[in-house]
Parts: structure tokens; sequence; C-alpha cells
């Protein structure tokens, strides 16, 4: 897992955020480091609260034979959610670019047998730590906290 991949990720959680979402973003990788799709979180720009990073990245990437080899990258811990589209579809590894302010289900993951690197990148805590102060709202609704 190269960790110059995140690289693609933060560059879509920018792209997420200038466009008015929540700043994750994710890229599934294949077997030889070729950027298979790439993602943001748009489930503000869309509308559509099925639209995370990853799922985005995944649909990006189209259909895969087989997706042992693949590795998904993300700015964030995955959420439940996400983690789940990982186990389903076999998904070998993912690189997560920070889980301070969220840890999500990549230990539940490294459980099931998918390779699990945290590089606790300071970009992402930096971005996700400034959007979850400026924006609680909409980072709680995207975490599924419930209003009051």
């Amino acid at each position: 897992m190269d960790p110059s991949w995140l690289d693609v990720a933060i560059a879509e959680a920018r792209t997420g955020l200038a466009s008015g979402g929540i700043p994750i973003g994710a890229a599934l990788v294949g077997p030889d480091g070729e950027v298979l799709g790439r993602g943001h979180n748009r489930r503000v720009q869309d509308d559509d609260p099925s639209v995370h990073a990853e799922t985005a990245a995944f649909r990006d990437a189209g259909r895969q034979r087989d997706y042992r080899a693949t590795t998904m990258v993300t700015t964030l811990s995955p959420c439940w959610y996400c983690s789940g589209l990982v186990r389903q579809f076999g998904i070998g590894a993912v690189l997560v670019g920070e889980a301070r302010t969220f840890h999500g289900g990549h230990d539940w993951l490294a459980g099931h047998g998918v390779r699990i690197r945290v590089l606790d990148d300071e970009r992402c805590v930096a971005m996700m730590t400034a959007f979850v102060a400026e924006r609680p709202e909409l980072w709680n609704e995207d975490i599924g906290v419930a209003p009051g």
C-alpha cells in the first residue's frame, strides 16, 4: 500500500469541500497501482445519502471481475456502510488517511482478513478537524447522530 496513493483521495476530498460538501475522498487502486476509480462524498451536492467517498470511487471504477487485489484508499476511516462495501466485494486492503476524528469499521475489516494501514496523515486530520468545527450539524448528519 503506497502512501502516495492517498494524494488522489485528498484531492477528491478538497474537491468535495470546495463544492459545499463533506471533505472525504477515496480511490480504488488496482494491483499495479493504477487508479481504477476516484470519488468524494457527495451526499450534500447530490441530495443522496448513499454517495459516500468510497461508494463514489467504487462506482467510478466500474465492474471488476475480482476485487481481492484492489485497495480502497480513503481520507477517513470507513463508516459501517463503506466497510460493508469493502467486505461485500472482497476488496483486499484499505489505506486510511486518518482515524482520529472518526474511528469507523477498519478494525472490524482487519478481523475479517482485510489488510489495513492507517497513515494518521496530518493533512487529513487538519481538513476533518476544521470541517467538524465549522459544520458540526452537517458532520453529525453524515455520521448518523440525531439532532438535539
